[in-house]
């Protein structure tokens, strides 16, 4: 496939920071594009500077109630019993100085991103500071504060009058944005995560599926703790292969999460860094199966930012400039750069050796289980396919 890809890149990134010791931290973002330069796989022609986010954009999902607390928030002007109401000031979404303008870029790196992809400079985009998919319309959560992903789809079809299929692979449920969008039979939302029953946000079963006209337009996939690379795989193909050709979408939004693996300190899946290969090499061969080759990817969760985040994301890039996979030895120069900075040994290789976590006693149960989810997904798709 031949094809074009943009890198949407800040180091203001760094500002959207809660704290020092939050697991929240975009250092991935400039680890990750530190190792793709060290690598030799960005050149500065690919990266492309973003702009905030306008309060008219943000209005595209967000409330302007909400956009006012923000704002009030990032001066220091709201008060505790004020945040409560729109989830600022919790603990897992503190309010920090500057958090409005701050957001607003990640926002507007989203807006960016797709503008690049409808305007025609380029196939495909990433945003890897983009991928905060559980802020609500009026309310932040789960580390997010603007929903990038859901006022992303909105200007989408508001500016470009675009069917958009969203497909999320963060090991946590993309709860805001499937929610933004249950109603609506132009936007598909398809989310393959680690099941609720042990993980924030406890969403994301099989059953919800749309409401209304928006019916048959939501599927999940929660997969069982300890989910590995084959069982994730698996499932993931089977139904993203069949959703895409089920809602023949005009582009394709992706936010790609690096939570899955097995170093993650916040979930329970067991991936290594085989599956961040596979996933984006599915994304672009259906984009440019289905959609011309349109493709927005976004970056997501990931809290291990030193083993895990920047090798993961290197990989998601690769694909998107249709190249081979890195393979071998990181660069040595950037293991010299980040090594000393890091607190523990950083892996010296692009993949992760045989044995690098201890064998799941559960492993045929956990890929019974899958396959059973998978099976129920698949027959509510083949049922709406008949349906329609």
């Amino acid at each position: 496939m031949s094809c074009s890809s943009k890198f949407v890149y800040s180091k203001d990134y760094a500002t959207y920071r809660f704290s020092d010791d939050h697991p929240f931290n975009q250092m991935r973002v400039e680890l990750t594009y530190d190792l793709l330069k060290e690598s030799g796989a960005l050149k500065d022609e690919d990266i492309v500077s973003p702009r905030y986010a306008t309060e008219e954009e943000l209005a595209l999902f967000h409330s302007r109630e909400y956009i006012e607390a923000v704002k009030k928030a990032s001066v220091g002007d709201l008060s505790e019993e004020e945040g409560f109401e729109f989830g600022i000031g919790t603990e897992d979404t503190p309010m920090f100085k500057g958090m409005h303008e701050a957001s607003s870029l990640i926002v507007g790196s989203t807006l960016s991103a797709i503008d690049e992809v409808m305007q025609g400079r380029t196939d495909h985009s990433l945003n890897l500071g983009g991928g905060l998919h559980h802020g609500f319309e009026r309310r932040a959560s789960g580390f997010c504060i603007y929903n990038d992903g859901a006022v992303g789809i909105k200007y989408l079809q508001k500016k470009y009058n675009q069917r958009v299929m969203y497909v999320d692979t963060d090991a946590h449920h993309g709860d805001g944005v499937q929610w933004a969008f249950y109603g609506d039979p132009d936007i598909c939302t398809f989310s393959i995560h680690e099941t609720g029953r042990y993980l924030f946000p406890g969403t994301g079963y099989v059953n919800e599926r749309g409401l209304k006209e928006g019916y048959g337009y939501a599927f999940n996939l929660p997969i069982d703790a300890f989910t590995e690379d084959e069982s994730f795989l698996d499932v993931y193909e089977s139904a993203f292969r069949k959703i895409a050709a089920y809602f023949k979408p005009d582009i394709i939004v992706s936010q790609n999460g690096a939570d899955a693996h097995f170093y993650d300190p916040l979930t329970h899946l067991c991936s290594t860094m085989k599956i961040y290969e596979r996933i984006p090499a599915l994304t672009h061969e259906l984009a440019h199966e289905h959609c011309g080759g349109k493709w927005v990817a976004l970056g997501g969760g990931g809290y291990d930012i030193w083993r895990v985040v920047p090798r993961a994301w290197a990989q998601l890039w690769k694909v998107m400039k249709d190249q081979a996979p890195f393979e071998g030895e990181l660069p040595a120069t950037w293991l010299e750069k980040w090594e000393p900075e890091a607190p523990f040994s950083l892996p010296h290789t692009w993949h992760d050796p045989d044995g690098s976590y201890k064998k799941i006693p559960r492993k045929p149960e956990i890929t019974e289980k899958n396959a059973k989810t998978l099976k129920a997904a698949m027959q509510f798709i083949n049922n709406q396919i008949h349906y329609n």
